[in-house]
């Protein structure tokens, strides 16, 4: 089933649940052969800084966030990181990860008027 889908996170220090589902249900998107982003912005951008991942561990039935996180961009997935949210937190880009770019409010707006189907953790 082609198409798009979008998953926005605002947690992850402050809430690891709602990360850890946002990257179950973008696995599952992916899963799907739908073209996925996730836009990090808020707190969640500290989901796709260095070693951050690796502190978000909910226990079962859920895999530890930093699996998830690389299954996701092995699997072609995209990690879009607010860059004003990067800024705040003085996060500089050669801290994200393999497959996370800075990217701004106008790429998530670009992304979303092809209308795909969002969620937001």
């Amino acid at each position: 089933m082609p198409g798009k889908f979008c998953v926005t996170l605002t947690h992850c220090r402050t809430d690891g649940d709602k990360a850890t589902l946002a990257f179950v249900v973008a696995n599952a998107a992916l899963g799907s052969g739908k073209e996925t982003i996730v836009f990090c912005s808020s707190d969640g951008v500290w989901s796709a800084v260095q070693g951050e991942a690796e502190k978000v561990n909910e226990g079962e039935p859920f895999a530890p966030l930093r699996e998830l996180v690389t299954k996701f961009v092995r699997g072609g997935g995209k990690i879009l990181v607010c860059s004003p949210c990067m800024k705040k937190r003085a996060i500089a880009p050669e801290q994200l990860i393999e497959g996370a770019q800075p990217a701004g409010g106008a790429t998530l707006v670009e992304w979303l008027s092809e209308s795909p189907a969002m969620v937001a953790y």
